[in-house]
């Protein structure tokens, strides 16, 4: 991959990944690559503001650990960069590399001598209506991007934490669910809250999306892997549900106001080196799991 321009976000509010990306950039000056530092506290428009300026970059850097990853996916989620993220300043996550590459800047190289593959990971979206819009016709539906999952919650007025939620898949009635909300997985997103409440592990180039109750008042209310191509309708049957997208509040949604997710048109492109932890690597490690059978 030739570079040219190289955007580099870094985790705010840690100390730790400011230097990192001071270290980065360093690294790209050596090699006469422009590189643009960016704290992860910006807005859309501070990405924009860049795209306006400059032209769109090779690569975007991401220095942090998932939480960064997933906020700069969704700033720059329709403009298919590819990312190459590091885990600074805690524990190993699954959408970062391990940042020995990055320190001792074998990175680089494995970049510039297309060492690597890139993982295209699909992104769900989320579109809401409210109760007086025909969802055939909508006039201004609210959309909204996420690559690991969208959630529903009762509002934090609200003094019990149960609610009833309806969902249709293809625009047919499958169940409804009581409990404490309910979690719509990408297979990236499901070692992520999908997977600390209860449901299955899918590896992230599996088509497919993950239909995860919360803490379900039935025991027959169990998770659902469906086809990526699946169309979810989403109804609230009683009190105010808060949504959100990727661990953010987003928007919510009101008795008899519903919801639509399916797969976005928009993806994440994933740098994974060459030679660094695969994906099953990661699982055994984070999960603890016996990865030797001798």
């Amino acid at each position: 991959m030739k570079l040219s321009l190289v955007l580099i976000i870094f985790r705010s509010n840690s100390i730790i990944a400011e230097e990192t990306a001071e270290f980065c950039k360093c690294i790209f000056n050596e090699k006469n690559i422009l590189s643009i530092k960016l704290s992860s506290d910006f807005d859309k428009h501070n990405i924009e503001d860049i795209f306006k300026k400059h032209q769109l970059p090779d690569l975007v850097v991401v220095l942090g650990g998932d939480g960064t990853v997933l906020k700069s996916t969704n700033a720059i989620a329709n403009k298919k960069i590819p990312i190459l993220s590091f885990n600074i300043g805690g524990n190993l996550g699954f959408l970062t590399q391990d940042k020995q590459f990055l320190l001792d800047k074998s990175f680089l190289e494995l970049i510039e001598k297309n060492y690597f593959k890139i993982d295209s990971r699909s992104m769900l979206e989320c579109t809401v209506f409210d109760q007086n819009e025909d969802k055939s016709n909508p006039a201004k539906p609210n959309k909204y991007i996420a690559l690991n999952d969208f959630y529903f919650k009762s509002k934090e007025e609200d003094l019990s934490s149960t609610n009833q939620i309806q969902i249709e898949i293809d625009d047919e009635s499958v169940n409804e669910y009581k409990g404490d909300g309910l979690i719509i997985s990408s297979a990236t997103g499901s070692t992520a809250y999908s997977l600390a409440a209860g449901g299955p592990i899918v590896h992230p180039l599996v088509d497919s999306i993950v239909i995860n109750p919360i803490c379900p008042m039935s025991l027959s209310s169990r998770p659902i892997i469906i086809p990526g191509s699946s169309k979810i309708s989403i109804k609230n049957l009683n009190k105010g549900l808060q949504i959100w997208k990727d661990g953010s509040k987003c928007n919510s949604l009101s008795k008899s106001d519903f919801c639509v997710i399916q797969k976005s048109l928009n993806i994440t492109n994933m740098i994974s080196l060459k030679n660094s932890t695969s994906y099953y690597g990661t699982l055994v490690k984070k999960l603890e799991w016996k990865g030797n059978l001798s």
